[in-house]
């Protein structure tokens, strides 16, 4: 089965619900129209009787997903589009790939930066090429995601680390991906699609309702983080709304370094 998209590629192949980003030209970043793609490919997936596993990758060989495309970020009044919180359904986002019934999969072939390390944070599972990297942007282009991608990750490689790659937005190989806990498996670049095929594999040859329960039961612990995010988000909201926020945004695409402090209250 697939579906045809215009930002993403929706297939399910031997028993796995394939979602791709398919923006490499931006480097996989997202817009409205991909987020409102991927919510829908997300609830495909979960309904999918003849998956046990989502694989979420981007298409080519740059680039996983770099998070909002900030080229489009200050049209239409200051916010990305007309729904969600902030002017796209981000939070719904975070929830269909919270709450998939099938074990996600993240297939990370290269940049993993900003909103895209997110999506690598909140799947179940991230898989790795040798030449991945991975890190936060968010303070450098005046955004931040306040939930998901700041106490889950924490949750993840432990507050210290998580607070280093948020004030400090460096960049992270693969290994170094890895030895945090933010990465399961880093293996050359070749061998990724066949490593991933081999981890799909072995999870379709378990019990669908036991893995989808193991996996609310994990879940649980931490459901907490979604109040977080719907309470960060309404801050955010406001938040992109100030100069401060718009000037990381021009400088961004302006190709320079922000001014913020002149900006900040």
């Amino acid at each position: 089965m697939s579906k045809s998209y215009k930002d993403i590629t929706y297939e399910v192949r031997d028993g796995v619900a394939r979602v791709t980003i398919n923006r490499p030209e931006v480097y996989n970043a997202f817009r409205t129209q991909t987020v409102e793609e991927l919510v829908e490919a997300l609830h495909l997936a979960d309904e999918e009787k003849s998956a046990n596993v989502m694989v979420l990758s981007g298409a080519g060989d740059k680039a996983f997903c770099t998070g909002g495309d900030q080229k489009v970020h200050l049209s239409e009044d200051g916010l990305y589009g007309p729904r969600g919180t902030v002017g796209m359904p981000i939070e719904e986002l975070h929830s269909a790939l919270r709450d998939l019934r099938k074990v996600s999969i993240a297939k990370v072939q290269g940049f993993a930066i900003g909103g895209g390390n997110v999506f690598a944070t909140m799947c179940d599972l991230t898989i790795a090429s040798e030449k991945a990297t991975f890190g936060q942007v968010g303070p450098k282009v005046g955004s931040v995601d306040p939930g998901w991608g700041t106490a889950y990750l924490a949750r993840i490689v432990g507050e210290k680390k998580a607070r280093e790659m948020w004030f400090l937005c460096r960049r992270y190989s693969a290994t170094e991906a890895e030895a945090m806990g933010l990465v399961n498996k880093v293996v050359p670049h070749e061998q990724l699609d066949a490593e991933v095929d081999q981890w799909c594999k072995e999870i379709n040859e378990m019990s669908p309702t036991a893995l989808t329960i193991a996996k609310r039961s994990f879940n649980a612990d931490s459901e907490g983080i979604r109040g977080i995010g719907f309470l960060g988000i309404q801050t955010v909201k406001h938040f992109y709304q100030t100069e401060e926020s718009k000037e990381g945004v021009r400088a961004f695409n302006e190709r320079r370094k922000p001014d913020f402090k002149k900006f900040a209250t």
